[in-house]
């Protein structure tokens, strides 16, 4: 087993991430979510952020898409130190993020879905634009939904989430975070939404995918890092990693170099 960390990353020293967050923190009260997290996300790479109930994953992905601030830590965009206080920054600097209630309106067709608030046309709407539009993506994507005029309440888990993801390309982003997307889907379902993953990472974007499914982590994520107890505990080459690896250092059953330095790091925090 080899951490992605210890190791030299060819295209690592050649190219930015397009992501990078060092000593991210965020408290409630006394109950303290997430401690000196780091992470880095890449163009053209799949990033799994793993870890058990309670890890902090959910924290550090809303703190990204402008939910909550962080206390303390640096985010970096396209090179920039930046700030996320809302949602609406957090699009326009370039993250889309699609939680797992996927936020759709089942009444409304898929073209509506698409381009809510966001409509073709200025005062009168272009209904003929934005299918074609949205024909064009769902094509660019490979997606498998049989009319873009039928209502989203009639397509599949899958398709659903396909419908999310493209709306939130809408925007011309850099970073897609996906928040358990093939949660509830069945086997057909899932292929889907991985085979929609893998479209992404081939339009040069990078993804950070939130799963608790191992297999569908080791099937399309390049790098793996693990949450535990708030704070970073191993980040692994998804090639060079097994299964029970990832799982060991999600339950703290291994120690790594992360883990032990951040022990360390607590210790002496305690010490003082």
């Amino acid at each position: 087993m080899a951490l992605a960390s210890d190791l030299d990353e060819p295209h690592d020293s050649v190219r930015e991430p397009v992501l990078s967050i060092r000593g991210v923190s965020k408290g409630f009260g006394a109950v303290r979510a997430l401690t000196d997290i780091d992470l880095d996300v890449y163009p053209g790479e799949v990033v799994a952020l793993v870890g058990d109930n309670g890890a902090g994953k959910s924290t550090l992905v809303k703190i990204l898409a402008g939910v909550h601030p962080a206390d303390s830590g640096v985010i970096t965009f396209n090179g920039a130190q930046v700030s996320i206080p809302s949602p609406t920054e957090s699009r326009e600097l370039g993250i889309a993020t699609v939680f797992q209630d996927l936020a759709l309106c089942d009444n409304l067709d898929v073209v509506a879905n698409l381009f809510l608030g966001r409509e073709r046309g200025g005062f009168m709407v272009d209904e003929e634009l934005m299918e074609q539009q949205a024909w064009e993506l769902l094509r660019q994507l490979s997606a498998k939904i049989p009319s873009v005029r039928i209502a989203v309440a009639s397509l599949s888990g899958g398709q659903r989430q396909t419908v999310a993801i493209a709306r939130s390309l809408i925007g011309e982003p850099r970073v897609v975070i996906l928040d358990e997307p093939t949660a509830a889907l069945g086997v057909a379902q899932t292929a889907e939404v991985l085979n929609l993953i893998e479209r992404l990472r081939e339009r040069g974007l990078g993804v950070i995918l939130i799963s608790h499914n191992m297999a569908d982590v080791q099937a399309v994520a390049d790098r793996v890092v693990v949450l535990r107890l708030g704070r970073n505990n191993g980040v692994f080459r998804t090639s060079d990693v097994s299964y029970e690896d990832i799982v060991a250092a999600i339950t703290g059953a291994t120690d790594n170099p992360v883990s032990s330095r951040s022990a360390a790091q607590s210790s002496e925090k305690d010490a003082e």
